[in-house]
């Protein structure tokens, strides 16, 4: 599916985060006063280093924190402070970095309890899920917790995509994985992109997060610092001195 750049007429703003203002403890917030847009289809990489309220912002739009200030509207309409249930009845899907997987269950029962939404025969979803993650299927009477971390964030992702949601949130996907597995997540990441699901990417792999978004946010105690096309804030001598190590780390 073809993308629509954000610079065109034609473009379709998704989400936008106004001024958002937002914390754990009254009257210490986090996030101060962050900006963020996102248009259909694409990858937005939010990017920074810890304490910068990355994982904060992404609880937010979901639901699971609600702003003390400002705005956030999904399709222009206001959903900051909306409940999380009531987020995903907007087609807001989000994976948390930590539990999340039930890991008693099976691998086709966690992806049956992704789909408590859908009053509907779920076997065509969870065929489409086995398609993109084959190693679900070959695994799917499995416990969950026996699967590999790979396997899990696979099935934690499989399970959000049962509700055919229209954004995908994903908390460090490729957090505590070995090199050759954070490939296999990044190539699924942009296949789901490329079905249509915009994606928003909380990542600390800030090469491969960049490399691969349409656009990207550096976000630093709690504000947007930078923001531009992945690949340009990829070579942006500012951000690669930063939160790359320098201009002499190898890519």
């Amino acid at each position: 599916m073809s993308k629509v750049s954000r610079g065109s007429t034609a473009a379709s703003l998704l989400l936008k985060v106004e001024s958002v203002h937002a914390g754990y403890v009254p009257g210490l917030d986090i996030l101060q006063g962050i900006n963020l847009e996102l248009y259909a289809q694409e990858i937005i990489a939010i990017i920074g280093p810890n304490g910068a309220g990355k994982s904060t912002l992404a609880k937010a739009i979901c639901g699971l924190l609600s702003p003390h200030t400002g705005q956030i509207d999904w399709q222009g309409q206001i959903i900051s402070g909306l409940k999380p249930n009531q987020i995903v009845n907007q087609g807001i899907c989000y994976v948390p970095q930590l539990a999340n997987v039930f890991r008693s269950l099976t691998v086709e029962e966690n992806l049956e309890m992704g789909a408590f939404l859908r009053n509907m025969p779920l076997t065509e979803l969870k065929s489409n899920i086995y398609a993109t993650f084959p190693q679900l299927a070959d695994r799917r009477r499995q416990q969950a917790g026996t699967l590999s971390g790979g396997e899990r964030q696979m099935l934690a992702m499989g399970r959000a995509m049962m509700l055919e949601p229209q954004l995908l949130i994903l908390d460090e996907p490729s957090a505590a994985l070995s090199p050759i597995l954070v490939d296999d997540i990044f190539t699924k990441i942009t296949e789901i992109n490329q079905r249509g699901t915009s994606i928003i990417l909380v990542e600390q792999n800030v090469r491969k997060a960049l490399s691969l978004a349409d656009w990207g946010y550096v976000l630093d105690s709690g504000r947007d610092r930078f923001n531009d096309p992945g690949p340009q804030l990829l070579s942006n001598p500012k951000v690669k001195d930063l939160y790359l190590g320098g201009h002499q780390q190898p890519a």
